[in-house]
């Protein structure tokens, strides 16, 4: 995952609602599954490692935030456990196939989130962050990114 994806990702998290933040860890999955197969099929299989085992410790939280006294997280802690069990047999015989096959499956739960989150107007779970104001604003043909309200303190209130 580039640097400028990584900056993408902290900016929608600090921006996130509950629900968005489940979309936003199954985005992280997306991309890390598949550096992982660019990788395998350049025959970087440590790298490839890497970035399964980042994609399982993104599936480790996505178990951790499941609240299992609901029918329907349960069938998502199926489907988590199923993904983990086959990425764990796609780092050992680096197979492109069985990493492809999660990334589809976390694809059709992003997009079933995705409609979820219109639903969901919760306020953001982080409080006090800055606000980011994104468009053409200084360069004609470059999309610049203005931050205001800057504060040494920010992010959760205690």
């Amino acid at each position: 995952m580039t640097q400028e994806k990584k900056q993408e990702f902290t900016l929608k998290i600090s921006q996130a609602n509950k629900t968005q933040l489940i979309t936003i860890l199954y985005e992280m999955v997306i991309e890390y599954l598949n550096d992982a197969i660019d990788e395998i099929g350049i025959g970087k299989k440590d790298e490839a490692d890497k970035y399964i085992g980042y994609a399982q410790s993104c599936i480790d939280e996505l178990i951790r935030s499941l609240n299992l006294s609901y029918e329907l997280a349960k069938n998502l802690h199926a489907i988590y456990i199923f993904s983990k069990k086959e990425l764990m047999v796609a780092g050992v015989n680096y197979s492109s196939h069985k990493i492809w096959r999660v990334v589809q499956n976390f694809k059709c739960l992003k997009e079933a989130y995705k409609e979820i989150e219109k639903y969901d107007t919760s306020s953001p779970m982080m409080g006090n962050t800055q606000k980011v104001y994104t468009g053409l604003t200084y360069g004609r043909h470059c999309l610049n990114e203005d931050l205001a309200m800057v504060c040494a303190n920010r992010g959760y209130m205690a």
